[in-house]
């Protein structure tokens, strides 16, 4: 129940209505009103009602009238909807509502019917969408860098899917890259420190990680000294498969440390594995004049790393905006990493997404442009590319950066901070910041049972609900079982302004899950509850002061129905929003 959607086809039917009965400028319908652009919303200042519109300022022109007088003929007409008790115009011609105090027990009895599924939406309409994100180069265990891209990520994939959009989430194995020769090259040496007992020298330009000893333990296992002796060519391509999938067996795991999994896992070098799909991709669009052969002119400022002095294939990313054409095939026949990538999204597109969203970190920002322009000529727009970029994590101690992993040698791993401060701190925390915006991550910070703590003021308040009605249930041991029964409460007994104001905070959720959907912007749902648990803990505090306004009044058994009523609908909601954001709903703190 979408309290903002339900009033504003009030407002277009009214307006509407008024085109109809010839009360806008002369000549005009409702054929010729752009309906869309009418928007419902609380009002900045909430002492000026439930509920404001604009749709007298955004539609004045085309109605031919002065925004204050068509708001005047709208406020009409609005007045006489079911469950509004005032209409007000304020200013040139903003129109605040205020509803019967009578609806609000109408949306709890919906959230109490409803529970977790309360705010589930059907704006996407069961759209394919692809969301791809972490795909971190199969070299080593992911560090704390990573784990912002794969929390943002996987909530903004668990927004869209309860947004109603048909969700795939993939992983791009970057497998095909010299990045996993070198690989291949580290593995050796560990595998000749176990096959000979001498420790390995790592030159600069290999991984030096300890993670890849037991990779060189195995290896050793198998093979036993075979391979000592033998050219690079022999063993490369037998270490780098190995050592691809050891990596990306410890890439699993630290994925399902912070709860996540995909849909797909999908191979860069299946591209030209069998049918050359690369290739095949450059043809197709050297036939529809995308791609040609030329030469790049020198770069000006600073040096743009994919240049070369000579002949090549480009493609014509400066007709999509592009700074400059971009190379497709290297000197030595072996294609770029853009040409991969264009390859890797048509196959996308040829699997039937039309729909695809991007998670990068924020030092790939300049490669935006070029993959949409790809994304365009390659299915000849007829698929949209959207790029979402995380920002850097600085990790502290207690104020102190925190910046070497015990592991890992030069970086904090992803699964060191999960394993310190839990899988809902780091995702909650993570979430609790803007994607696009640096971070900083306090392991001391997110693990303190306190108000500033948002993660635990968050969990805490559907742990306190849950404890309202369990002590409840001890002290009447009569009441109803289950949240649905609450919705034949006596619910318009709400009346305080604190319940009332939680009634309308609840109202607000489903609004709140398609924007954020639509902006693609999980931390919206973050910032939101924590507002609501802000909300609940007050209302709480204020029944500790003021005995009347507690939720259990022993002699009042009707009031109590109600505010349980209420106190299960802000837990189903907090439930809800939690779900989403992949942080475990807890009815208990320990």
């Amino acid at each position: 129940m979408n309290v903002y959607a339900i009033f504003a086809d009030h407002v277009r039917e009214a307006v509407a209505e008024l085109a109809r009965q010839g009360q806008l400028g002369e000549g005009r319908t409702p054929e010729g009103l752009d309906l869309g652009r009418i928007v419902v919303e609380p009002p900045r200042d909430p002492t000026h009602g439930d509920l404001a519109t604009n749709a007298a300022m955004v539609l004045a022109k085309d109605a031919g009238m002065k925004p204050r007088d068509l708001a005047e003929r709208i406020a009409a007409k609005l007045a006489a909807v079911p469950r509004v008790a005032k209409v007000d115009v304020a200013g040139p011609g903003f129109i605040n509502l205020t509803l019967d105090a009578a609806f609000w027990p109408v949306v709890l009895a919906a959230i109490l019917r409803a529970g977790r599924d309360f705010g589930r939406s059907t704006m996407g309409d069961n759209v394919p969408v692809n969301v791809e994100y972490v795909s971190a180069n199969p070299t080593g265990p992911m560090h704390v860098g990573h784990c912002r891209g794969a929390v943002f990520g996987d909530a903004m994939a668990s927004l869209l899917a309860f947004a109603g959009y048909k969700v795939t989430r993939e992983y791009y194995i970057n497998d095909a890259g010299a990045q996993v020769d070198v690989l291949a090259r580290s593995v050796f040496l560990r595998y000749r420190e176990a096959a000979t007992g001498e420790a390995a020298e790592i030159p600069d330009g290999l991984y030096p990680g300890d993670y890849l000893v037991p990779v060189g333990q195995e290896l050793a296992g198998m093979h036993g000294g075979a391979f000592l002796e033998a050219p690079e060519s022999e063993w490369l391509p037998v270490f780098r498969s190995f050592a691809i999938g050891a990596m990306m067996v410890m890439i699993r795991a630290d994925l399902a440390a912070l709860g996540i999994e995909f849909d797909v896992f999908f191979s860069e070098r299946s591209l030209t594995v069998g049918a050359d799909r690369v290739g095949l991709m450059i043809e197709q669009l050297r036939r529809s004049g995308e791609v040609y052969q030329g030469r790049l002119p020198p770069p000006k400022g600073a040096p743009i790393e994919d240049w070369e002095d000579r002949e090549q294939s480009l493609f014509r990313s400066t007709d999509f905006g592009d700074d400059v054409d971009r190379p497709l095939v290297k000197s030595d026949g072996s294609y770029t990493y853009f040409a991969g990538d264009i390859a890797y999204h048509k196959d996308k597109f040829d699997r039937g997404f039309r729909r695809m969203i991007d998670v990068w970190g924020a030092d790939h920002g300049g490669y935006v442009k070029r993959m949409q322009a790809a994304v365009k000529a390659v299915t000849g727009g007829q698929a949209s590319l959207d790029v979402e970029l995380c920002q850097l994590v600085r990790l502290y101690r207690n104020g102190e950066p925190v910046r070497m992993s015990k592991r890992a040698g030069s970086f904090v791993t992803l699964r060191e901070v999960v394993d310190e401060v839990g899988r809902d701190a780091v995702r909650f925390m993570m979430l609790f910041r803007k994607n696009d915006a640096p971070l900083d991550f306090d392991l001391a910070k997110v693990i303190e049972q306190s108000r500033e703590n948002p993660v635990f003021y968050v969990q805490y308040a559907h742990a306190r609900a849950h404890s309202i009605l369990r002590k409840a249930k001890e002290q009447i041991a009569s009441l109803p079982e289950t949240a649905e029964v609450y919705a034949h409460a006596p619910l318009e007994r709400l009346d305080d302004p604190g319940e009332l104001g939680l009634l309308a905070r609840l109202a607000a959720w489903p609004r709140l899950v398609e924007q954020a959907a639509a902006a693609r912007e999980p931390h919206r749902i973050a910032f939101y509850l924590h507002d609501l648990a802000s909300d609940f803990h007050g209302q709480w505090n204020r029944g500790n002061e003021l005995p009347h306004l507690r939720f259990i009044m022993e002699n009042d058994r009707e009031l109590t129905l109600a505010r349980l009523a209420l106190v299960h609908g802000v837990a189903a909601v907090l439930a809800s929003g939690l779900l989403v954001l992949g942080v475990e709903a807890v009815q208990e703190l320990k």
